[in-house]
Protein backbone atom coordinates (compact mmCIF):
# COMPACT_ATOMS: atom_id res chain seq x y z
CA UNK A 1 0.00 0.00 0.00
CA UNK A 2 2.49 2.58 -1.08
CA UNK A 3 1.82 6.27 -0.74
CA UNK A 4 3.79 8.59 -3.02
CA UNK A 5 3.90 12.38 -2.94
CA UNK A 6 5.60 14.54 -5.57
CA UNK A 7 6.05 18.25 -4.87
CA UNK A 8 6.87 20.29 -7.98
CA UNK A 9 8.07 23.90 -8.15
CA UNK A 10 5.76 24.96 -10.96
CA UNK A 11 2.17 24.68 -12.09
CA UNK A 12 1.48 21.34 -13.78
CA UNK A 13 -1.11 20.73 -16.49
CA UNK A 14 -3.76 18.08 -15.70
CA UNK A 15 -2.46 15.86 -18.52
CA UNK A 16 1.07 15.95 -17.11
CA UNK A 17 -0.25 15.29 -13.60
CA UNK A 18 -2.18 12.23 -14.86
CA UNK A 19 0.84 11.02 -16.88
CA UNK A 20 3.06 11.27 -13.79
CA UNK A 21 0.52 9.46 -11.59
CA UNK A 22 0.24 6.58 -14.08
CA UNK A 23 4.00 6.39 -14.70
CA UNK A 24 4.92 6.52 -11.02
CA UNK A 25 2.31 3.89 -10.14
CA UNK A 26 3.76 1.64 -12.86
CA UNK A 27 7.32 2.13 -11.54
CA UNK A 28 6.22 1.31 -7.99
CA UNK A 29 4.34 -1.80 -9.13
CA UNK A 30 6.96 -3.12 -11.53
CA UNK A 31 10.17 -2.19 -9.72
CA UNK A 32 9.10 -2.62 -6.11
CA UNK A 33 6.46 -5.33 -6.56
CA UNK A 34 3.65 -3.29 -5.03
CA UNK A 35 -0.02 -3.67 -5.95
CA UNK A 36 -1.07 -0.82 -8.25
CA UNK A 37 -4.69 -0.98 -7.07
CA UNK A 38 -3.69 0.17 -3.56
CA UNK A 39 -0.94 2.60 -4.60
CA UNK A 40 -1.85 6.24 -3.94
CA UNK A 41 -0.02 9.04 -5.78
CA UNK A 42 -0.36 12.74 -5.01
CA UNK A 43 1.16 15.43 -7.23
CA UNK A 44 1.41 18.91 -5.69
CA UNK A 45 2.47 22.06 -7.46
CA UNK A 46 4.08 24.43 -5.01
CA UNK A 47 4.85 27.96 -6.27
CA UNK A 48 8.50 28.39 -7.23
CA UNK A 49 8.71 31.39 -4.88
CA UNK A 50 8.33 28.97 -1.93
CA UNK A 51 11.42 26.90 -2.87
CA UNK A 52 14.98 27.72 -1.81
CA UNK A 53 18.31 25.99 -2.38
CA UNK A 54 21.37 27.02 -0.38
CA UNK A 55 19.20 29.76 1.13
CA UNK A 56 18.55 31.37 -2.25
CA UNK A 57 15.50 31.23 -4.56
CA UNK A 58 15.57 27.88 -6.31
CA UNK A 59 14.45 29.28 -9.69
CA UNK A 60 18.07 29.98 -10.69
CA UNK A 61 18.84 26.26 -10.37
CA UNK A 62 15.95 24.88 -12.45
CA UNK A 63 12.57 23.55 -11.43
CA UNK A 64 12.77 22.01 -7.93
CA UNK A 65 11.23 18.68 -7.02
CA UNK A 66 10.84 16.60 -3.89
CA UNK A 67 9.48 13.05 -3.99
CA UNK A 68 8.51 10.96 -1.00
CA UNK A 69 7.51 7.29 -1.04
CA UNK A 70 6.16 5.39 1.95
CA UNK A 71 6.40 1.59 1.87
CA UNK A 72 6.27 -1.18 4.45
CA UNK A 73 9.66 -1.75 6.10
CA UNK A 74 11.64 -4.74 4.92
CA UNK A 75 9.61 -5.39 1.77
CA UNK A 76 12.27 -4.27 -0.72
CA UNK A 77 16.00 -4.74 -1.14
CA UNK A 78 18.58 -1.98 -1.24
CA UNK A 79 19.12 -2.71 -4.95
CA UNK A 80 15.40 -2.46 -5.73
CA UNK A 81 15.13 0.88 -3.96
CA UNK A 82 18.25 2.23 -5.69
CA UNK A 83 16.91 1.18 -9.11
CA UNK A 84 13.55 2.81 -8.34
CA UNK A 85 15.25 6.08 -7.37
CA UNK A 86 17.34 6.05 -10.57
CA UNK A 87 14.35 5.35 -12.82
CA UNK A 88 12.15 7.90 -11.07
CA UNK A 89 14.89 10.52 -11.42
CA UNK A 90 15.10 9.73 -15.15
CA UNK A 91 11.30 10.01 -15.51
CA UNK A 92 11.27 13.39 -13.77
CA UNK A 93 14.18 14.74 -15.84
CA UNK A 94 12.58 13.47 -19.06
CA UNK A 95 9.31 15.15 -18.06
CA UNK A 96 10.60 18.48 -16.71
CA UNK A 97 14.07 18.94 -18.18
CA UNK A 98 16.50 20.74 -15.88
CA UNK A 99 16.07 19.59 -12.29
CA UNK A 100 18.35 20.93 -9.54
CA UNK A 101 20.77 18.46 -7.98
CA UNK A 102 19.15 19.39 -4.64
CA UNK A 103 15.89 17.68 -5.68
CA UNK A 104 15.41 14.66 -3.49
CA UNK A 105 13.70 11.30 -3.67
CA UNK A 106 13.12 9.90 -0.19
CA UNK A 107 11.88 6.41 0.64
CA UNK A 108 10.39 6.03 4.11
CA UNK A 109 10.08 2.48 5.35
CA UNK A 110 7.28 2.28 7.91
CA UNK A 111 6.88 -0.64 10.32
CA UNK A 112 4.04 -2.99 9.27
CA UNK A 113 2.17 -2.39 12.52
CA UNK A 114 2.36 1.41 12.14
CA UNK A 115 0.18 1.80 9.05
CA UNK A 116 -2.48 0.16 6.98
CA UNK A 117 -5.60 0.62 4.90
CA UNK A 118 -9.17 -0.65 4.92
CA UNK A 119 -9.13 -0.72 8.72
CA UNK A 120 -6.21 -3.18 8.99
CA UNK A 121 -2.53 -2.71 9.60
CA UNK A 122 -0.05 -4.24 7.20
CA UNK A 123 1.06 -6.56 10.03
CA UNK A 124 -2.52 -7.84 10.45
CA UNK A 125 -2.79 -8.44 6.70
CA UNK A 126 0.50 -10.35 6.70
CA UNK A 127 -0.66 -12.49 9.63
CA UNK A 128 -4.01 -13.24 7.96
CA UNK A 129 -2.21 -14.34 4.76
CA UNK A 130 0.09 -16.64 6.73
CA UNK A 131 -2.90 -18.32 8.40
CA UNK A 132 -4.74 -19.07 5.14
CA UNK A 133 -4.72 -22.76 4.20
CA UNK A 134 -2.47 -23.71 1.30
CA UNK A 135 -4.34 -24.75 -1.85
CA UNK A 136 -3.23 -26.59 -4.95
Amino acid sequence: MPYFNLAIGQSVEPETRAFLARSITTLIAEMLGKRAEVTAVRVDDIPAAQWFIAGEPAAAHGMPLHATLFITAGTNTTAEKAAFIADLDRLLRDTFGVVPEASYIVIHEVAADDWGYGGQTQAARRLARSLQPMTG
